[in-house]
């Protein structure tokens, strides 16, 4: 793989991690946190994709000022150090005044950095195009030395601060699942970006003893280390959004489906309004929605119908019969409703002027009955309490 494509995918990865925090910024309207966050990656999106040395080429062509790209670049790579300081402010917290202090700072600070750059590059001697190994090539060149020394400094700095303040907040997150996760991988990223610096500043440190045995530091092993820390840092912002999301999406398909069985039993009772229909391909959350709503309407509707004394007797001879309370208490409420259901298909209304109903209305409780229903047919107890309620069900 070419440099320029090694990059172009980093790029593409903190994309995607972009890519996913934008619906929590859209979400969040104000929230500064998530904007930050959104802020971050786009600037180390920017930083891959014009650090390619073809997309080096291309600006230094399209502009037609040979090593055009390198401020430009640096000048990125400045915006995302600042990033990296601002989302961890925010993170701190404090006072709205300390917070709108500091933030004014960091713009400033690193607002002051970028102009020098463009300075220095202004004033300096760059006439020979070097695509990937200008760092080396010009550390001894008036100007052009320092503008590389100001960027590496700035990285530096900010890097160490994020990389302190994450490793803080490690121990502090430990037991909070994907969340741990992203921050673990955030802090291995920063600390390869460390790496990245110390690289870079090893091999124009040897420049400056007039030593060129250590300039592959800079042009071979300084880019991958960026790019796995590029990778690093876009799976800690990934990793916590998708892991959460697919926790929710298979709670949310397990619901579905444990659902099925009572929303099939349920058939019979008479729709307060008409359902809407929706295809098999609509998004899961909104059938979730559908059915619990089916469900919930359904149960209501079928109240009157429901025997609480019958409800009763069955959870007390699961009981007997060695059952824990709360699948006790599951089979006892599928025997009751499906013997509701059948008294509402035979027109039975003798439960109506009933007072007392079985405690049945929660989700939580509904999914315990809708996986007991698969249950019944194996229990001639319970069946049998349903077809004869004025019976007891441990005749």
């Amino acid at each position: 793989m070419s440099m320029s494509t090694w990059f172009w995918t980093i790029a593409v990865a903190l994309g995607i991690g972009l890519c996913y925090k934008l619906p929590s910024v859209l979400r969040g309207g104000r929230n500064p946190l998530a904007r930050q966050a959104a802020g971050l990656l786009f600037a180390a999106c920017g930083v891959f994709f014009f650090a390619a040395p073809s997309t080096i080429a291309a600006v230094n062509r399209y502009t037609g000022i040979t090593n055009f790209a390198a401020p430009w670049v640096y000048s990125l790579l400045t915006g995302f150090s600042a990033s990296c300081l601002l989302l961890i402010v925010k993170w701190r917290g404090g006072t709205p005044e300390s917070l709108r202090r500091t933030t004014w700072w960091v713009y400033g600070s690193y607002a002051t950095l970028i102009a020098a750059l463009w300075t220095c590059f202004a004033l300096s001697d760059h006439s020979v195009e070097r695509l990937r190994d200008l760092d080396t090539y010009y550390a001894t060149t008036p100007w052009m030395r320092e503008m590389i020394v100001l960027y590496l400094l700035g990285h530096t700095g900010a890097v160490l601060v994020t990389s302190a303040l994450l490793w803080t907040w490690e121990s502090r997150v430990r037991g909070t699942g994907w969340l741990h996760a992203g921050v673990v991988l955030l802090s291995v990223g920063y600390v390869m970006n460390l790496a990245y610096d110390i690289t870079k500043l090893a091999a124009v440190i040897a420049r400056w003893t007039g030593r060129t045995d250590f300039d592959w530091l800079s042009t071979d092993l300084a880019p991958p280390i960026a790019g796995i820390a590029g990778i690093l840092v876009a799976l800690g912002f990934i990793v916590p959004h998708a892991g959460e999301r697919m926790v929710q999406r298979t709670a949310a398909r397990r619901e579905y489906r444990a659902l099925a069985p009572l929303a099939r039993l349920l058939q019979p009772v008479p729709a307060a309004s008409a359902p809407v229909a929706l295809g098999r391909f609509a998004p899961l959350e909104l059938r979730l929605t559908q059915r619990r709503t089916f469900v919930r309407d359904a149960m209501r509707l079928l109240q009157p119908y429901m025997d609480a004394a019958q409800y009763d007797q069955a959870e007390q001879a699961y009981r007997e019969g060695g059952a824990k309370p709360a699948k006790a208490k599951a089979l006892a409420g599928a025997a009751t409703v499906t013997a509701a259901v059948a008294r509402l298909q035979a027109g039975d209304d003798r439960m109506r002027e009933q007072s007392a109903r079985p405690p049945i209305d929660s989700i939580s409780d509904l999914v315990s009955i809708s996986r007991a229903i698969r249950r019944l047919p194996k229990d001639h107890a319970v069946r049998w309490a349903a077809a004869s309620p004025e019976r007891s069900v441990t005749s």
